[in-house]
């Protein structure tokens, strides 16, 4: 049985959540809706994909409880971040023309997933850090 009160296997266990709910929300839950409007800043699309990603974060909650303060600043600062990024990588696609055919279409892709799995490991150390601490 694993003990979530050490922090180094809550550490593990958060981060194989995020994993698993960054496939999922951007993957299978992702719709064409969202898909083709998160280079449209402010629209719905864009928005519910970045909602439906802080949705699968607040999973880790079950695992590790933050301070409801410190939970709030998490969804928060990702809806942000993760929104931003992807409109970003979408704004720069566009503004040069790449396709899938293009290498700097895969460069931008790669760096995008980049960033959120940085975040991840942010994510993770800030909830399992404060939460837990260092045991």
């Amino acid at each position: 049985m694993l003990d979530l009160t050490n922090p180094f296997t809550a550490l593990l266990v958060v981060l194989a959540i995020l994993e698993v709910k960054h496939f999922l929300c951007d993957f299978p839950l992702q719709t064409l809706y969202q898909l083709q409007n998160k280079g449209r800043y402010g629209h719905p699309g864009g928005l519910a994909h970045a909602f439906i990603h802080i949705i699968g974060t607040a999973v880790c909650f079950v695992v590790v409880t933050p301070a409801l303060w410190l939970g709030a600043a998490i969804l928060a600062g990702e809806f942000l971040f993760h929104y931003h990024a992807d409109w970003a990588k979408e704004q720069w696609i566009r503004r040069h023309g790449y396709t899938a055919t293009d290498n700097q279409y895969w460069w931008a892709l790669g760096f995008d997933q980049l960033l959120h799995h940085l975040t991840y490991i942010l994510i993770a150390g800030l909830l399992v850090g404060a939460t837990l601490g260092t045991g």
